[in-house]
């Protein structure tokens, strides 16, 4: 990843890379989209992210790989296959050298998607005094 000016759009981060990660970074987002078109896209933490009901997913290119993040939990099946692609923490690292997964991608996002209105959706706890407990 590059560190420079803070792009303030996707389109703006996407346009600092050569064309050969822009076609894969423009992949991503459209897939990303596709399986979440309701999500809103911002950059945040110097990535491009998308976001509802909380983040969904982050991406971003370095030298050798595109990163995607937070990590992945909850679903046995989808960890088994992105097992190949951990990295730090949980984090993943699709190599530029070898084909993207998109299909992937796709699964990683509705998964999220899914948690995070399951997320929004549950009854907050409430104190003893009938009060939303204190977070």
């Amino acid at each position: 990843m590059k560190f420079g000016p803070i792009p303030d759009t996707i389109d703006a981060y996407i346009a600092t890379f050569p064309s050969k990660v822009r076609a894969i970074l423009k992949k991503i987002r459209a897939t990303a989209k596709k399986a979440a078109p309701k999500a809103t896209e911002k950059i945040s933490y110097r990535m491009p992210a998308f976001f509802q009901n909380g983040v969904l997913i982050y991406f971003a290119a370095f030298k050798n790989h595109i990163g995607i993040f937070p990590p992945v939990r909850d679903d046995e099946q989808l960890l088994e296959q992105i097992a190949p692609y951990a990295g730090p923490k949980g984090n993943l690292q699709f190599p530029l050298d070898k084909p993207i997964p998109f299909n992937l991608i796709t699964r990683i996002v509705k998964l999220r998607l899914k948690q995070n209105l399951a997320r929004a959706t549950k009854p907050k706890p409430r104190s003893r005094k009938g009060k939303p407990a204190a977070s």
